[in-house]
């Protein structure tokens, strides 16, 4: 698999750069892209093939600029790159709102569009977006996010039938209770932590690496006929309502 090539984004850090240690892992060569031009480095010069390519998601020059850096067309975009500002809605600042929808769906588009673009002239591709269950069933003072992330799975539908023709398949993955990047300081409360495991019908906080593997998966041949699917990856929980209430 030495020839091809995973482009993510957000993935200097937390599971952005736990699915750039997978893909490396899996002989991908690896464009690891992220605002945070020291995190992209040290990541890269740690994985074998690896090119750091500092660039803004939300400026499409900038992420015109760092495709060109990659030198190749990649065969697989993951569009990890997101940010969380909590709050109830009756007090949540508008640039707040405006801020998450931009990195979350905004660049969602931004990215993709420009890979697509590349890929369509390439014989095709594969693209993975970041979702969250959040997008599915919102949650509590999670201002603009749940907003955002289902916008992710909307647009990924669009996307899966607009490019199909062009053999571009575009799916999505919709983490639950994961136990990494932006929610691990969620789970450092002890309580917290045991509540939302005890919500969970397999027992157990996600881990980044099964985020990873799903991931991993969607890039694959083995999932060459899936086309404009959102994935849940969370132990079951969006399920689970009817469990947490008593029969009688």
């Amino acid at each position: 698999m030495d020839d091809r090539t995973v482009l993510i984004t957000g993935a200097a850090h937390g599971l952005g750069a736990c699915m750039a240690r997978h893909a490396a892992g899996a002989g991908y060569r690896v464009g690891v892209m992220d605002l945070d031009a020291e995190g992209c480095a040290a990541l890269a010069d740690g994985l074998q093939n690896a090119v750091p390519l500092a660039a803004d998601v939300c400026d499409p020059e900038s992420v015109e600029k760092a495709l060109d850096s990659l030198g190749s067309v990649p065969d697989v975009l993951i569009n990890n790159a997101g940010i969380l500002r909590t709050g109830p809605l009756l007090d949540h600042p508008v640039e707040h709102f405006r801020t998450v929808i931009e990195v979350n769906l905004n660049a969602v588009f931004i990215v993709a569009q420009a890979v697509a673009r590349r890929m369509r002239g390439n014989g095709g591709g594969c693209i993975v977006n970041m979702s969250s269950i959040n997008g599915i069933h919102p949650a509590m003072s999670c201002g603009a996010y749940p907003a955002a992330k289902a916008g992710v799975i909307a647009l990924t539908q669009q996307m899966s039938l607009e490019w199909g023709e062009f053999n571009i398949r575009v799916n999505a993955i919709a983490p639950g209770f994961i136990d990494s990047g932006m929610s691990a300081p969620f789970y450092q409360n002890a309580e917290v932590r045991q509540q939302r495991q005890g919500a969970v019908p397999l027992g157990r906080l996600g881990s980044a690496d099964d985020v990873a593997e799903c991931a991993m998966f969607l890039a694959s041949d083995a999932a060459s006929y899936i086309n404009g699917q959102t994935i849940a990856v969370d132990g079951g929980v969006i399920n689970s309502v009817l469990m947490q209430l008593p029969r009688e």
